[in-house]
């Protein structure tokens, strides 16, 4: 049975994913850490300063990370030189983060699952953009998201995905971050950033030309899509070799 454990376990992410994990039967749900020392799902849940403490007492075979950049950037290396595989949630990293990250998982000579988005819908929905864009390459693109109100960084991990593979597939274009004023559209990347309420996670990427408009979207409905495809991920992990993984990788895509 796979041991799994979770940062940020009293989170909503964190919860979701534990429950999940609580009752799988190929899974055992060892805990993990938070702010506070907690109990969940009969599990114990030690403060995140204890983190080490947490992984030599309670023996996770892979960590889960769904919490914020600045708590991952200093949790991840732990993790790995301590020899424990990774799935990696979080988004909203610096460029400097990112690489500290990665090059502590090469060093701990662990296996790493990251992704800006776990949804399985989201990875195939990546997969739709990139084709629709190779085939619309003179279309007017737009990219429009919306999450929650508590969400910090912006654009979304997500759509910072989706312009990466616009500009892969088209052509580097300049973003514009929303529009005020007199201007004239040019061959820009227009995208829209929306938070409010509960909105758990809505991206739109539209290409227009005269007379027709076309539209992919996806909408996630609960963080469950997110947490389902976590576990996922976990058990692909879990035997795997050394080295960075994607989703695409998890789903064979």
């Amino acid at each position: 049975m796979t041991r799994i454990g979770i940062i940020g376990a009293s989170g909503r992410m964190g919860k979701t994913i534990g429950q999940i994990v609580h009752d799988a039967p190929d899974l055992t749900y060892v805990g993990g850490v938070d702010i506070a020392e907690s109990n969940q799902f009969g599990a114990p849940v030690y403060e995140v300063k204890n983190l080490q403490a947490f992984i030599t007492e309670q023996s996770p075979d892979v960590m889960i990370d769904f919490t914020m950049a600045s708590a991952s950037a200093a949790n991840i290396p732990v993790i790995a030189k301590m020899g424990i595989n990774i799935i990696l949630g979080t988004t909203g990293f610096t460029k400097e983060q990112q690489i500290e990250i990665e090059n502590a998982i090469k060093a701990g000579n662990v296996a790493a699952v990251i992704s800006t988005n776990f949804s399985i819908g989201m990875n195939i929905f990546w997969n739709l953009v990139r084709e629709a864009a190779g085939r619309l390459k003179d279309y007017d693109i737009e990219v429009i998201e919306a999450h929650h109100r508590h969400k910090k960084d912006a654009p979304s991990g997500t759509a910072r995905t989706i312009l990466g593979i616009l500009h892969e597939t088209v052509g580097q274009r300049e973003e514009v971050y929303g529009r005020n004023g007199l201007q004239e559209r040019g061959n820009e990347i227009g995208i829209h950033v929306i938070r409010g309420g509960d909105i758990i996670g809505d991206h739109t990427v539209s290409f227009s030309k005269n007379y027709e408009t076309i539209e992919l979207s996806h909408r996630a409905a609960d963080r469950a899509v997110f947490a389902q495809g976590a576990v996922l991920a976990a058990r692909f992990v879990a035997d795997k070799k050394s080295g960075i993984y994607a989703m695409k990788d998890v789903l064979a895509l």
